[in-house]
């Protein structure tokens, strides 16, 4: 396999200018169409917001059609429209303009293939092999694909058939992607919607809002005596809730309710996979309810992988991606809120308990050397040692970023005074050793 040296987790991503340039979404597009299987594949091109985005969506574009094949721009849509329509309507390939999270200046390029699952590792690395790859014999067309948005907000409403009449709903879009899909969508349903973040101008993408700063949700729930909110990132492909109390709760909280309902509903057929940064309080109550679970390392692409080698449907993060393969087999934010909502049947989420979540603290110890972790003997040893204590009762996580120097340090213990301890100890060996 050729080695990555562009693609990271979640496709190319990056400073708008600096790694991610015009020249470099041409290129991207035109390796990404030599490499498809279509003799003239067909490859739909969706975007969030930013201001870069119309850019580095006509630059892919004319990529696509350099390298012989024909794409067609969907505008601004969630990444998950791209899963949706690229099994719907047939397309070879689909790419997503996006950087998620990320503030503005930031960009990004990621691909979904024909049965809308992003791309594995070895044929994003044939891509990137292929970046200096001469144009095509064959040269492709760019056309505007029309009711792109029509046709994924009519996928969500044949998929969850729900009555929201009477309900009010607070929704922040982070001026991203789902600023016009979530309202169209739930007000159909019924809802009454109070809206933050849904005025997006290019630059206030994920500013001071969404999934990542859930503060101005939690107050317009607060002040507008909405019954629940859902935050959104930038693209759309994670949501946090906000209960009508104000209190929020993370992709643990709300993984832990669909399982339960779908299991009553005998839809869930098999078990949930979610990552190790998962609440061990999870883990308990799923094993009380008879539901298997499987963990993975950190990335919504693992889980994703776990729920395919599996044949599982439900999967997620405590980050907020929630993946229902019913539906799209990728996080879909707006779907996880519809799903969210037909999990309550009419309760309340501040009146559901999903499960008795268990103290948990993380600390990010910077480090000199990335390489040490591995060697710091005496640091493996307390972990063992304090696993060793927790067994039954919580656990201990140690694990190096995948991105900075940091070595991250996370303890769940039955109470705060436990976990303080445990982590105190933890951080300050592995400051000695390692700082």
């Amino acid at each position: 396999m050729a080695e990555r040296k562009l693609f990271g987790t979640d496709g190319v991503r990056g400073p708008v200018g600096e790694l991610l340039t015009p020249d470099l979404a041409v290129r991207l597009g035109r390796a990404a169409a030599l490499q498809a299987e279509a003799e003239r594949p067909q490859v739909l091109i969706v975007r969030d917001t930013r201001e870069s985005g119309p850019m580095l969506e006509e630059a892919l574009a004319a990529g696509v059609a350099a390298g012989g094949g024909d794409a067609m721009l969907g505008g601004v849509l969630p990444t998950p429209a791209a899963s949706v329509l690229a099994r719907r309507l047939r397309f070879d390939l689909a790419a997503v303009v996006s950087a998620s999270h990320n503030p503005f200046a930031d960009n990004g390029i990621k691909f979904f293939d024909s049965r809308g699952i992003k791309l594995d590792d070895d044929t994003e690395a044939a891509i990137e092999s292929r970046l200096d790859d001469s144009t095509g014999e064959r040269v492709g067309g760019v056309r505007q694909l029309e009711g792109a948005f029509d046709d994924y907000i009519r996928e969500l409403r044949t998929a969850f058939q729900l009555d929201l009449s009477g309900m009010r709903i607070a929704l922040d879009c982070a001026n991203g992607a789902t600023h016009r899909a979530a309202p169209v969508i739930l007000s159909a349903l019924g809802a009454e919607l109070e809206l933050t973040g849904a005025e997006p101008d290019g630059r206030n993408i994920n500013e001071g809002c969404g999934s990542t700063h859930p503060e101005p949700l939690i107050e317009l729930v607060r002040s507008s005596g909405a019954q629940i909110g859902f935050a959104y990132d930038g693209d759309g492909d994670r949501m946090l809730a906000v209960d009508g109390a104000g209190n929020l709760h993370d992709g643990d909280d709300l993984i832990a309710l669909i399982a339960k309902d779908l299991r009553k509903r005998g839809e869930l057929e098999g078990g949930v996979a979610i990552t190790v940064m998962t609440n061990y309080g999870f883990l308990t109550e799923m094993e009380e309810a008879g539901i298997e679970v499987e963990q993975t390392q950190v990335g919504d692409r693992y889980v994703i992988e776990a729920l395919r080698e599996r044949d599982w449907r439900l999967g997620g993060e405590q980050s907020g991606h929630i993946v229902w393969t019913d539906f799209t087999p990728t996080g879909d934010g707006i779907a996880a809120s519809l799903l969210v909502l037909r999990s309550l049947q009419g309760r309340r989420l501040e009146d559901v308990v999903p499960f008795k979540r268990l103290p948990q603290k993380l600390v990010n110890v910077r480090v000199a050397d990335r390489a040490a972790i591995a060697r710091a003997e005496g640091l493996w040893s307390a972990v063992e040692e304090e696993n060793g204590r927790l067994e039954g009762r919580g656990r201990v996580l140690v694990r190096p970023s995948g991105t900075e120097p940091l070595l991250r340090v996370m303890v769940e213990a039955p109470d705060e005074e436990e976990c303080e301890a445990v982590t105190g100890r933890l951080v300050d060996l592995a400051k000695r050793e390692l700082a």
